[in-house]
């Protein structure tokens, strides 16, 4: 036998301002951890394939323990064993800034790796023989190639990232997730609360995964068409006549 549940959705409404500031702490939380991972990723994916190999063992070794260990031991580390280490207290927000930093630049520099191998060293020789220097290399030629293969698993990584942030609420840092908690205890309408913020985090992740399986078709189309069958490339090439004569 079922039982009765009388949904309440008052809750919801009443307690809209303090769910938007949740919801705000959150995407200022994504938004930052996800500009920094992108740009810090970039010199870990080029010390992954440098030649040096103190620093190519120093980049795998912090990739591997980033993406092997669970996120919310490296926050609870930041947050509660780093201070004892330093000395240093560091609040809520800025522990959870640096550990989801840390965990998706290691995610994201292999994306970048992947991509960076991709490019076709024809290229590379020819920006060497244009005299380029490296950085204008990795600018102009290596980074925007990169980035526009890679872009579908940037953005489901991004996505990954939005979500964990509900994570943080386990170090009292005021986001979505801790907001929703708060007022599930204190009105007892757990049911009511927790599927709005559920509904929340997916009405933002949602078009983002729509776009990234976009990209993705868009670009399996952009291949199949640059692929050109042997056959048909040999049909489609005119055929010299025995003896050279045209």
């Amino acid at each position: 036998m079922l039982h009765s549940y009388d949904f309440d959705w008052n809750v919801i409404t009443d307690n809209i301002p303090r769910l938007a500031q949740g919801l705000l702490t959150t995407v200022e939380l994504a938004v930052i951890v996800i500009a920094l991972s992108m740009v810090l990723a970039v010199p870990v994916a080029f010390a992954r394939m440098s030649k040096i190999e103190v620093l190519r063992w120093v980049a795998q070794a912090y990739i591997e323990v980033f993406r092997c260990t669970p996120l919310l031991v490296q926050l609870f580390w930041i947050y509660y064993a780093l201070p004892t280490l330093t000395g240093v207290t560091i609040p809520g927000f800025a522990s959870a800034v640096i550990a989801l930093t840390a965990n998706l630049t290691a995610f994201m520099a292999e994306a970048y790796r992947s991509g960076f191998q991709a490019v076709p060293i024809e290229q590379i020789e020819a920006a060497q023989m244009l005299r380029l220097t490296r950085l204008q290399r990795t600018i102009y030629i290596i980074l925007p190639q990169a980035l526009r293969q890679q872009l579908p698993v940037i953005l489901s990584l991004n996505i990954s990232l939005f979500k964990d942030t509900a994570l943080v609420s386990t170090i009292a840092v005021a986001d979505l997730m801790f907001v929703s908690n708060t007022i599930a205890t204190q009105t007892y309408r757990s049911l009511e609360v927790l599927t709005f913020a559920a509904v929340i985090y997916f009405v933002v992740a949602f078009p983002v995964s729509m776009i990234t399986s976009r990209i993705e078709r868009n670009m399996m189309t952009a291949g199949q068409a640059a692929t050109v069958p042997r056959r048909r490339l040999r049909r489609l090439t005119p055929q010299t006549p025995v003896g050279g004569a045209v």
